[in-house]
């Protein structure tokens, strides 16, 4: 089952649904995980407004973010995930080389639960239509996103790590496009000097993690997260 978006000018974007859940799967239309949009063209952002996209969420922060007006025909809204002005965390993070791939999930899930928290309320109050989210890659802070969401969801942890994977060779058209160099290598090397793998990295942030107890316990509402599951989720008939 092929979830690429090839609008024209999006890189390393991807429809969350089609995923089989505990009591269905994941409804296609409702949520999209991108990168970068300064490629899309007026045609790309005319196929997202036809595929049913009314809202889109920014991860980034402010400084990452040019001065460009919104899509036309569309909500923009900016939740940087990062909590950028906590350095200390950051350098806690980067110091051991854990930025830049899932091995950096579990710290961040403990430490910055009122920034998830944030991000799961503005999406479940998003308008109605489909909500594409994105970070500049498309692959680390769209993939919180997406590991949240799918979570939520129910979709087996296995299906999300192979979710997060595709972004490994799906982002290259992106580096490519913005002339810089791709970590890819370096990533990998460091898993595998930890014993593991991009895979292994993300089942390991998801085991014994309950989605909706520790949002529950960052402070979304049950009802916000009730509306999240049913948007996201399409019941088996």
């Amino acid at each position: 089952m092929d979830r690429t978006i090839r609008w024209d000018g999006f890189h390393n974007t991807r429809d969350l649904g089609g995923l089989p859940t505990r009591d269905g799967t994941t409804r296609r239309g409702a949520f999209y995980r991108g990168a970068d949009p300064r490629f899309v063209t007026a045609a790309g952002w005319a196929r997202a407004r036809a595929a049913g996209v009314r809202t889109v969420i920014d991860l980034r922060n402010p400084a990452e973010i040019p001065p460009d007006p919104p899509p036309p025909g569309l909500i923009r809204m900016n939740v940087p995930i990062d909590d950028a002005d906590d350095m200390d965390f950051w350098e806690y993070v980067r110091d051991p080389g854990l930025d830049g791939s899932p091995l950096y999930y579990p710290l961040f899930l403990e430490r910055k639960a009122a920034r998830c928290a944030e991000l799961v309320e503005t999406l479940a109050r998003a308008a109605p239509g489909g909500v594409l989210f994105h970070c500049v890659s498309g692959r680390d802070r769209a993939g919180l996103t997406a590991l949240l969401l799918l979570s939520l969801a129910g979709v087996e942890p296995e299906a999300i790590a192979a979710d997060y994977a595709l972004s490994t060779e799906a982002v290259q058209p992106l580096y490519a496009a913005l002339g810089v160099e791709d970590q890819g290598s370096l990533i990998a090397s460091l898993l595998a000097q930890r014993g593991t793998t991009t895979t292994g990295a993300v089942l390991a942030a998801l085991d014994g993690f309950d989605a909706r107890e520790y949002l529950l316990a960052a402070g979304v509402s049950g009802a916000a997260l009730d509306d999240l599951r049913r948007r996201l989720v399409a019941p088996a008939r």
